[in-house]
């Protein structure tokens, strides 16, 4: 016959093995609640348009598919030389040497569009190809990295030269398994003063710099609209790229401001862009931005270079 146990008299065998269980599940719970380091920086870049003679082209030449050369313009290697800056210096001077994430905003490449003759090839894959090679070195030293879908008439349909290069790059994938987005939202900082930054390619544009802000303002009032309507948490920051011109409006809300921007391009003046309303005086802007959140602001810097007026003559 077995001895029955005194109820409430636990063995030191017993309150040994149960005080090892409590601390493991301690250990546990303190492992689940930890909260991962924030992101507190956000690089936004956009249009580099690989493969267009105004853009961009790597100093060692662009190679073609026959297996000849193309050698960089003095402005392609300027404007090289400016990418490497922004990335070397700009960037770990405005982040302080803290780690970021990048998103781009799109049209990577140039493509074949509207009957143009200004690219260095029409062959897609030398353009992806070039686009990869350039952009790879700076792009591995983020924490993260988003790509957004640009403009059909430069990236193809439904953006497919584009999900091609992002996926080469090694961008996050969404839950459809897409490396190049449609749209992307990212949070910068960790707290309530911190906030959701809200990233696509297309806005619209205008003719007149008397309403260049008006597209702009748009987009931020038809974002609180809808979360409104929805009861979503409202962006923070709006970010477009598209118009190959910087601009940055702040209106004051309750978090702090809310901030509506586009990014600056990678590509100088086209034939298309010196015969357009707007882009007939002005020079183009090349450069990109940062949102950071910094002693609990959340705010963005940016940096514009303005291509060279031409010189004068006579």
């Amino acid at each position: 016959m077995v001895a029955k146990k005194k109820k409430g008299k636990v063995s030191k065998k017993r309150r040994k093995k149960l005080a090892k269980a409590e601390a493991a599940r301690a250990v546990d719970t303190k492992e689940e609640t930890t909260v991962p380091e924030r992101l507190n920086n956000l690089v936004l870049f956009s249009d580099v348009h690989i493969g267009c003679q105004h853009a961009m082209c790597h100093p060692d030449g662009f190679k073609l598919d026959a297996g000849g050369i193309h050698m960089p313009s003095e402005d392609q290697v300027t404007l090289y030389e400016k990418f490497v800056e922004f990335w070397e210096e700009w960037v770990p001077e405005v982040t302080m040497g803290e780690p970021y994430a990048i998103v781009n905003l799109g049209d990577v490449v140039d493509g074949v569009h509207h009957q143009s003759v200004t690219q260095i090839t029409h062959n897609l894959e030398r353009q992806r190809d070039h686009a990869v090679m350039l952009l790879k070195p700076f792009i591995e030293k983020a924490t993260a990295y988003y790509h957004v879908r640009g403009t059909e008439a430069h990236v193809g349909k439904s953006g497919q030269e584009e999900e091609t290069v992002a996926k080469m790059l090694g961008a996050e994938p969404d839950k459809q398994g897409r490396h190049a987005r449609f749209e992307v939202w990212v949070r910068v900082g960790g707290d309530t003063r911190g906030g959701l930054v809200h990233c696509m390619h297309h806005i619209g544009t205008t003719g007149s710099s008397h309403y260049e802000s008006s597209a702009v303002m748009r987009e931020v009032t038809e974002a609180f609209v809808e979360a409104g309507r929805w009861l979503d948490e409202a962006p923070r920051v709006i970010a477009r790229g598209h118009r190959h011109r910087h601009l940055q409006i702040r209106i004051p809300g309750g978090k702090g401001d809310v901030i509506g921007l586009t990014t600056p391009g990678w590509q100088l003046k086209t034939p298309f862009s010196s015969r357009i309303a707007g882009g007939r005086l002005s020079q183009a802007q090349i450069g990109g931005c940062v949102v950071r959140y910094h002693k609990g602001e959340l705010y963005v810097r940016n940096k514009v270079w303005r291509g060279e007026r031409p010189a004068e003559v006579g």
